[in-house]
């Protein structure tokens, strides 16, 4: 059995990732689950909430008041049915997994934590996305036929809800064939290194 201390920050995550393979399910599944949801909470804020008159406010009709109260229930309300479930499924499973790993395991990653060395990372830059999902926000508005429309000639929600679909579009465009390449590179790489 190769020592722990010995492997890279990569091999060793590789490692417990083969090692607590439905963990690692888990974690993604509820991840996913809890992006969907704050999703959710939000689109049902938006269509229910009388700032922004149920979603049919216009820009133009927004002011100061309205943004800070949004914001501050947009943040409540997703603390209350997203922040907190997750937290808690977060908690108390990290928790029971960490009780149930045999001692010499967690010696392992307490071994592991005391060797780290923090470096500081920066922080700054976006490494390109926001450049790109705008050039991708133009895109879509254009094809809708509103690239010259005014702000203010549609309800808010239009706009909101293009970037949301904008998105969905960026992860089905890009995200399918991304999965697909992990997948084959998993089974055709990493799957025959670990066996």
């Amino acid at each position: 059995m190769e020592n722990s201390n010995e492997l890279t920050e990569e091999q060793f995550w590789k490692k417990k990732i083969r090692e607590h393979c439905k963990v690692f399910v888990v974690i993604i599944i509820a991840g996913i689950c809890a992006a969907v949801g704050a999703l959710l909470v939000l689109m049902w804020f938006i269509q229910t909430s009388p700032i922004g008159t149920f979603g049919t406010a216009f820009i133009g009709d927004w002011n100061l008041d309205w943004i800070v109260g949004f914001c501050i229930l947009i943040t409540l309300w997703e603390l209350l049915f997203v922040g907190i479930p997750v937290g808690l499924f977060f908690g108390l499973g990290g928790y029971l997994w960490w009780r149930r790993l045999p001692a010499e395991e967690k010696e392992e990653f307490k071994a592991r934590d005391k060797k780290k060395t923090h470096k500081a990372r920066n922080a700054g830059g976006g490494g390109g996305f926001s450049f790109f999902m705008f050039i991708a926000y133009c895109i879509y508005i254009a094809v809708q036929g509103n690239y010259l429309t005014p702000f203010g000639a549609l309800p808010y929600t239009y706009w909101l809800w293009s970037g949301f679909l904008t998105f969905m579009w960026i992860l089905i465009i890009l995200g399918i064939p991304a999965a697909i390449v992990l997948i084959i590179v998993y089974f055709k790489v990493w799957h025959k290194k670990s066996e």
